[in-house]
């Protein structure tokens, strides 16, 4: 792990170098749970060209502590997105970005509010539903009438699903990869110690420390530990690791957690992760629209829906649900893959082949 402390907050902010970021100011957003929150911006990336027609637009959706750089030159889906990939930016112009909430230029809690302080412990409750809002805002901004496709995978493919189902006419295909149409008990539940953890550390203060010298990052690692473990599989676990031991006399599965909880505590925020993760927990695609089956029965896209054997966070019975309820799914995809949910990223060549299904 690197010597020096992590920051505060490790949240972009004005005057830092945007990258390859593109922003957007989008006026205020009408919440799903009511009141409203002014002033959004959104950050994102794309990459090839839209075409005369605007027809040949793919919105590419990233998870949980994910941000907008999903294409070549190492972002998250580099070996999917490019020329001459799966998702070939020579035919295709595509979108990814940063979601609502988030930590890497658009709107979250780390963003100054209206009175120019960072939103912290004010910043509200937002869902999946009022980050697609935001999204569809930027598609509008984008002159982008109809997705020819959504991609989404986890955080993502919840978001990819809430497209389909509450703005059908403005999605023609969707890719929901390791993904539930509603949060279950189980996953709630390993979602609360990782909130506890960073609400337990005293450098959260309630939520507002952005300001501060030393933010959260022993609640924030803490809660990495446990995601990550949800994240792999346990053989994979057992085949990497087993019971060997670092040389400092840990167990090295001890190390690889605390290597995946510093590199998070150099590139996320904690009230990122907070509303982030409280968002998937409230996401339920039927609520308000008759239940699941109902919601899922008014999907008009082509779909192809997909998870992994070995994920044990969103294990498959929740994408046969999925599969089985929306009408142009054609039944489950299985991604076969020793590394647990995080298959729907790392396992490139079987996703290369989900996504050329269903572009064509």
């Amino acid at each position: 792990m690197s010597a020096a402390p992590p920051p505060a907050t490790a949240a972009w902010r004005e005057g830092d170098s945007p990258g390859r970021r593109r922003f957007r100011a989008l006026g205020a957003l009408d919440l799903a749970a009511g009141g409203v929150l002014p002033d959004v911006t959104v950050a994102y990336e794309t990459w090839g060209a839209l075409n005369p027609g605007r027809d040949n637009a793919i919105l590419v959706e990233h998870a949980l502590t994910g941000d907008a750089h999903a294409g070549p030159d190492g972002g998250w889906w580099d070996g999917l997105i490019g020329p001459g990939r799966a998702v070939d930016t020579d035919r295709w112009f595509v979108v990814c970005a940063n979601v609502l909430g988030g930590c890497q230029g658009t709107t979250g809690p780390a963003s100054p509010a209206p009175d120019g302080a960072p939103w912290g412990s004010r910043f509200p409750r937002v869902g999946i539903r009022d980050q697609v809002a935001v999204e569809a805002l930027l598609a509008d901004a984008l002159g982008i009438p109809v997705w020819a496709a959504v991609l989404g995978g986890s955080m993502g493919g919840m978001r990819a699903l809430e497209w389909a189902v509450g703005l059908p006419s403005r999605v023609s295909a969707v890719l929901l990869l390791a993904c539930p149409a509603a949060a279950s008990a189980d996953q709630i539940a390993w979602a609360a110690p990782q909130l506890a953890a960073i609400r337990a550390d005293p450098m959260w203060n309630g939520g507002d420390y952005h300001g501060a010298e030393t933010g959260p990052h022993v609640g924030l690692g803490v809660a990495r530990r446990i995601a990550h473990t949800t994240y792999r599989s346990g053989a994979e676990l057992q085949e990497r690791f087993g019971r060997a031991r670092a040389a400092d006399g840990r167990f090295a599965v001890e190390s690889y957690l605390d290597h995946h909880a510093d590199k998070l505590s150099r590139r996320f925020d904690a009230g990122s992760y907070v509303v982030l993760t409280e968002a998937m927990n409230d996401h339920d695609v039927g609520e308000g629209r008759g239940g699941v089956a109902a919601a899922l029965s008014s999907v008009t896209a082509r779909a192809v829906v997909a998870g992994v054997d070995s994920d044990r966070l969103y294990p498959l019975a929740q994408q046969e649900e999925l599969a089985a309820g929306i009408a142009g799914a054609d039944g489950l995809r299985v991604i076969t893959s020793s590394s647990g949910h995080d298959g729907f990223l790392t396992e490139i060549p079987q996703l290369a082949g989900l996504v050329k299904e269903l572009l064509g």
